[in-house]
């Protein structure tokens, strides 16, 4: 069975793509990320990607807020080295005006697990965590963790 290796890429639909471009310059250059953008279907859409995926922007049909309990996504989480580079994100993320809670230690995911949250500006919920030893070990270990 062909094995998913990763996230190539996620879409994400905006209400309004000159103010979240604004946005995602900012977040996204404070991970690292490169940005292209190109047009399907006569509609632009902005590319934020870095070597391992990419994220789009693209022009939403429809004006409704982001409701993180209606179906479809809840919010997506951005992965760094560690707690180190969790406070690190949070500082540079203040440095570029961008509303971020403060680092907390969620022992109830975890007892390692440091992150923090943000919202885009059309209420989708961001997070930046660490990568935790159960992440780890799941990917270094995969073989051997067939049968647990």
């Amino acid at each position: 069975m062909p094995e998913i290796i990763g996230i190539d890429h996620i879409y994400i639909a905006v209400s309004d793509l000159a103010a979240s471009e604004k946005y995602y310059d900012a977040v996204m250059g404070v991970f690292g990320f490169r940005k292209n953008t190109f047009a399907i279907g006569g509609d632009q859409h902005i590319q934020y990607y870095n070597r391992h995926f990419g994220y789009v922007l693209r022009p939403a049909r429809s004006k409704l807020a982001h409701d993180p309990y209606s179906a479809g996504l809840h919010h997506f989480c951005f992965r760094v080295e560690g707690e180190a580079e969790v406070r690190e994100a949070v500082q540079l993320l203040k440095a570029a005006q961008i509303a971020v809670s403060e680092v907390e230690h969620h022992e109830e995911y975890a007892a390692d697990y440091f992150a923090a949250f943000f919202s885009d500006p059309d209420g989708l919920r961001l997070e930046v965590t660490n990568y935790r030893a159960e992440r780890r070990q799941r990917h270094d270990e995969w073989e051997s963790l067939a049968g647990a």
